[in-house]
């Protein structure tokens, strides 16, 4: 099922619907699709693109929630080992097991046996023995770009790991196949209000073509995330949500060659921190410091945290001499917490929260692998608006069984690897047999040093509702990331893939080209490639004719 195209969905967006979702991320998707297959009449906006805000921008960790236990939460912990394990079974290929090092030194504060209790607990909720403890000998076969001195030794143990903004659209598309409609660069501009007050809808504007419709729902989630105060604002509710930055650090795998996660502490706040092999990059991070400045959907990575994590790479990595000119990309991204006022914004709780006030839901907090429960959460909570519903079902699938029993014999016809369909089943879903059929020639290879295929840009462009080049490179796929430069040396052959399929004349092209390179200087670029002359750190495109 292709994420359908605007003006199919405008034509029938007015509604009314059972269930009006704000915001396209994690959550809002995640609550689309539950709703969808509850029978529910759903429709989700997103005032960007999907998972445009912190649902592209996480750790790619889908995680059993090991720092929960150090606050006695066992509950929580179980919940989340259980939903881990649950998408590692149904997400293959999409979400995947991952290896970790907890790297201990010398005088480490928590110590070494504190996290062995908590990898013994977490390993027994889990009903699966996978950690174990290594010796500083063993970690440097292990690791032997670790700093050896001081090495006390370590654990081993595994988690998972995802593409986040992948995830959010292949549960967006199942949502849609299961009725519900996602709609991108759509703006809540106003609620909705009834006589008595209650919210009952909103003024719904495509940034796209400017065009404004009164969408009217029985309920209305406000799923925003990290902006969603703003809509709560607009009911007259004081802000209760604190605004927290998490950045990372993007080396290429050759200036950092790390094949699993390396967990350890800063040497400056003990905060775990974290090395790990993403897509045929290595990612370090991550932030957690407080975002006094205005929203934005693109934040910078601050100087600060730069030097921060850099901190971090030279107390761990040392042997490799690693600078600021190896990064080759970067990523920020805003979270946010209930606000406590806790001097130390790590310290703040992660749980996830749910209010309605005067007839807005809203829904936020919460970590990535909960997506699921949340949105059966929420759903039980607005059950008394809409009692006919059926309760969401706690033992049904996190993500759709593929019907895949044509697929190996095409992708035997083809010369996939079995491996390489497993991964397009597991990004692509139902839609992944659909791209192997519209590949064109020499399509399923891949692009440069990345896992992704030239099909796969030609499919997202065909069909993912891909309104600007950055929604293609940097969420549709990861590109912009995974390559020097956000991917410009690839640019030529990425038009006479992606152009006609967009139906963008040349001059269009022309404008999204420039405009993807401005923000991805911006916000991308590495340490300082923000403030060099535009044209002198990368060039705007020249026109290019060409030939159809």
């Amino acid at each position: 099922m292709r994420i359908q195209q605007r003006d199919s969905i405008w034509d029938q967006i007015a509604g009314p619907w059972d269930l009006l979702i704000i915001g396209g991320g994690i959550v809002g998707a995640g609550l689309l699709r539950e709703a969808s297959q509850a029978g529910l009449r759903a429709l989700l906006v997103e005032a960007n693109d999907f998972a445009s805000g912190t649902s592209s921008r996480s750790s790619k960790m889908v995680h059993g929630g090991l720092r929960y236990l150090s606050g006695g939460q066992i509950k929580l912990t179980m919940e989340a080992v259980h939903e881990r394990q649950r998408l590692l079974h149904e997400g293959q290929g999409l979400i995947d097991p991952l290896e970790f090092l907890l790297v201990s030194y010398k005088g480490d504060r928590p110590p070494a046996w504190i996290f062995a209790v908590g990898l013994m607990v977490y390993d027994t909720l889990a009903m699966k023995w996978q950690h174990q403890h290594e010796s500083p000998d063993e970690l440097e076969i292990l690791c032997p770009q670790l700093q050896r001195d001081q090495l006390a030794g370590g654990f081993r143990f595994f988690d998972a790991q995802t593409d986040d903004a992948r995830l959010v659209l292949r549960i967006l598309q199942e949502g849609i196949r299961a009725g519900g409609t996602a709609f991108n660069y759509a703006r809540a501009d106003g609620l909705l209000r009834e006589r008595s007050g209650k919210v009952c809808g909103a003024q719904v504007h495509d940034l796209v073509t400017g065009r404004t419709v009164e969408v009217r729902a029985a309920v209305v989630v406000n799923a925003t995330g990290a902006w969603a105060d703003d809509l709560r604002g607009q009911v007259g509710r004081p802000p209760r949500l604190r605004k927290l930055c998490g950045s990372h650090l993007i080396f290429p795998r050759n200036k950092l060659p790390v094949n699993k996660v390396i967990s350890f502490l800063h040497p400056l706040d003990r905060r775990p921190v974290f090395a790990f092999p993403w897509e045929g990059v290595t990612l370090v991070g991550t932030t957690d410091v407080d975002f006094p400045s205005p929203m934005e959907t693109n934040p910078r990575i601050s100087g600060a945290e730069v030097a921060y994590l850099m901190e971090a790479v030279a107390a761990t990595f040392g042997c490799l001499n690693l600078t600021t000119s190896d990064v080759q990309s970067t990523l920020a991204g805003i979270r946010s917490v209930l606000d406590t006022g806790k001097a130390n914004p790590s310290r703040e709780s992660r749980d996830e929260v749910l209010w309605n006030e005067d007839g807005l839901v809203t829904i936020t907090g919460g970590k990535l692998t909960m997506f699921r429960r949340m949105a059966q959460q929420t759903l039980n909570f607005i059950r008394p608006s809409l009692p006919s519903h059926t309760r969401p079902d706690r033992h049904a699938r996190a993500l759709d069984a593929i019907q895949s029993w044509d697929c190996p014999a095409l992708a035997d016809q083809m010369g996939l690897e079995p491996a390489l369909l497993v991964r397009l089943l597991g990004r692509y879903g139902h839609a992944a047999v659909d791209l192997l059929c519209a590949a064109g020639a020499d399509e399923l290879q891949p692009i440069s040093s990345t896992p992704t295929l030239w099909a796969e840009l030609r499919w997202t462009a065909r069909a993912e509702q891909v309104v600007h080049l950055e929604d293609l490179l940097l969420r549709r796929t990861r590109l912009g990331l995974l390559l020097p430069a956000g991917g410009l040396g690839e640019l030529e052959r990425i038009r006479a893939v992606c152009q006609p399929e967009l139906g963008w004349d040349d001059q269009r092209w022309q404008a999204e080209v420039n405009a993807y390179l401005a923000l991805w200087q911006r916000s991308y670029s590495p340490p300082g490639g923000e403030n060099l002359p535009f044209s002198a750190g990368f060039p705007l495109a020249d026109p290019i004719e060409v030939v159809q």
